[in-house]
């Protein structure tokens, strides 16, 4: 215990600081700490999309940040590529400290409003942490797995009212959001449920539940647009959503989704989610996410349409239109020609000149879709696995200073979108192309996060 005090006396120093500095002053908001090994030299806070302000990080690596009209409610904050929510009230004065080298174990909040973000974010490590032990409850006949969810909610409501009765000074809205932490993870596993008994039992259909399986639903607001990025909320809105979809009769799906799914999907999501943003922002996500789980230039015209049939947010509908676009203006068959790119020492490379008799995976990023570290994990795992690949990572709109730590430099290049002819890349989302030896395109539209990858560059290799 003496330990752990006087582990944290530099974190209460700062708060104090951050209590008396405007003493005088009124209704100030502080969000600040200290971040050990820190990946950038900034914290940026967020309210859902929306940067609120990006905080620089002193010589000692603390940070401050003041707000003097700060909404109670929801936000998060991001440092290097992790992030993590908090719940701020006017008058707050919360500090955090936090080794980037174990991210969310390490985090721990002192000052005004600590005890409502520490009980989240021990929600949250419970969650993480018991993953497989509620894997293997999937086992179970509906019945049997019911009764173990049932007990596991009732301690989680049980901790909800110890908290409550204890805490009475809380917002309403923010013992909303508690309950949400506590349960909807519980109601995500169980709408998986049998997805997972079906793929961990090794079986061929989805098991049979009884319409009270789900009670839980009537208690389920589906139209919560504060609360579109905050991740117990979407992940069991998304659950939800393909859970219901399979019950319309869809066989268990492997590799990819079929298109007579994904329209069912979209139609699901239209009829449920009756808030605009929350109706386009699911639309988006899943058109795009299905599209890049194909791994394929190959447009399924039924699946676009239903998108452009439900959407009403007409940026994401040009989003989606650059996409179909860029896949028009490349595609298999296609002899690949007419650009330069750049490598590190900021010479031009024609592309004919680099595919030229080598099976080549031309990766097109930007970190606005891909991070740095997802490319830095990836890209040396499948030249490993493919190690007569010719590789090129390309940075859309990028320069020689942005490199991808755990990649090969000879690997890493650049490309000006401005100069291109026939733009390809309109859309600036990511693109993986794969190329034969012979500088034909095999797959315009190739995605590296697909599992379906594995067998396309197999095939593209197999004739060296």
């Amino acid at each position: 215990m003496i330990k752990k005090i006087f582990k944290y006396i530099p974190l209460l120093i700062l708060v104090l600081t951050a209590s008396c500095a405007d003493s005088n002053k009124n209704k100030a908001t502080f969000f600040g700490g200290k971040i050990i090994n820190p990946k950038t030299k900034y914290v940026v806070l967020f309210a859902m999309d929306k940067v609120i302000d990006t905080i620089l990080l002193d010589n000692k690596n603390k940070f401050l940040g003041k707000f003097n009209s700060l909404n109670e409610g929801l936000y998060y904050f991001e440092h290097g590529n992790e992030n993590q929510y908090i719940y701020l009230e006017p008058n707050d004065s919360l500090m955090l400290r936090l080794n980037t080298w174990d991210f969310d174990e390490s985090l721990v909040y002192a000052g005004k409003g600590a005890e409502r973000n520490n009980i989240l974010v021990d929600i949250f490590l419970e969650d993480e942490n018991d993953g497989r032990s509620y894997y293997k409850l999937n086992k179970l006949k509906p019945n049997a797995y019911k009764r173990k969810i049932d007990s596991i909610l009732n301690v989680r409501l049980e901790t909800y009212k110890t908290y409550a009765e204890n805490h009475t000074n809380e917002t309403d809205n923010y013992f909303k959001l508690l309950k949400i932490a506590l349960t909807y993870p519980i109601y995500s596993r169980i709408e998986r449920y049998p997805i997972n008994h079906k793929r961990i039992n090794r079986e061929n259909n989805f098991i049979q539940v009884e319409k009270s399986f789900y009670d839980y639903r009537n208690h389920i607001d589906f139209n919560n647009d504060s609360l579109m990025y905050y991740t117990p909320y979407t992940k069991y809105i998304r659950n939800y959503l393909y859970n219901i979809t399979y019950a319309l009769g869809h066989k268990p799906l492997k590799n990819q989704y079929s298109s007579d799914f994904t329209v069912d999907l979209l139609k699901s999501i239209n009829d449920k989610i009756s808030s605009e943003n929350s109706r386009n922002a699911f639309l988006k996500s899943t058109v795009l996410d299905h599209f890049y789980r194909k791994s394929s230039c190959s447009i399924n015209k039924e699946t676009f349409d239903a998108f452009f049939k439900y959407s009403t947010n007409e940026k994401d509908k040009n989003l989606i239109n650059n996409i179909l676009n860029d896949g028009e203006a490349l595609h298999r068959g296609d002899e690949i020609k007419d650009f330069i790119f750049f490598d590190f020492t900021e010479q031009p490379i024609n592309v004919q000149d680099f595919v030229i008799n080598k099976n080549s995976l031309l990766v097109f990023w930007n970190e606005d879709y891909f991070s740095k570290e997802f490319l830095s994990s990836r890209i040396p795992y499948l030249k490993n696995k493919f190690p007569d690949l010719n590789i090129a990572v390309i940075e859309i709109d990028g320069n020689s200073l942005n490199r991808i730590p755990n990649v090969d430099i000879k690997n890493q290049y650049y490309i000006n979108t401005k100069n291109l002819k026939n733009n390809f890349l309109t859309s600036g989302m990511p693109r993986t192309i794969l190329v034969n030896k012979n500088g034909i395109v095999e797959n315009g539209y190739a995605s590296i996060a697909s599992q379906n990858i594995y067998y396309q560059l197999k095939q593209l290799t197999k004739n060296n």
